[in-house]
């Protein structure tokens, strides 16, 4: 085990915890899960979320392509698959979050 300051990597996945702090005592006191097991759990469910449209299509042509299905059948079953999945939003610039706001 390294001793000395976090690297980068940890210091990212530690700032990402961060603002779920609340759901990660949840998990732990509702499930047998440990605070370690407890947080990997979350930072996969936020990587799963994370994914963009793009990203999904890929992944999901890649999935559904290794289990036989045609083009078309793969292209049918994503376009009824995306309406009913969270994808990560584009990323919006200040102005943009204030025209939402204020029109």
């Amino acid at each position: 085990m390294r001793k000395g300051p976090p690297g980068r990597e940890y210091q990212r996945v530690l700032e990402r915890l961060a603002p779920h702090e609340d759901l990660i005592d949840h998990l732990v006191r509702s499930t047998p899960l440990r605070r370690g097991e407890a947080a990997r759990v979350v930072l996969d469910v936020l990587a799963y979320f994370d994914e963009t449209v793009e990203e999904f299509v890929r992944r999901r042509h890649r999935e559904l392509q290794s289990r036989g299905l045609t083009n078309p059948e793969i292209f049918e079953r994503i376009a009824a698959e995306l309406p009913h999945r969270a994808v990560a939003p584009p990323e919006l610039s200040l102005r943009q979050l204030r025209r939402i706001v204020y029109g």
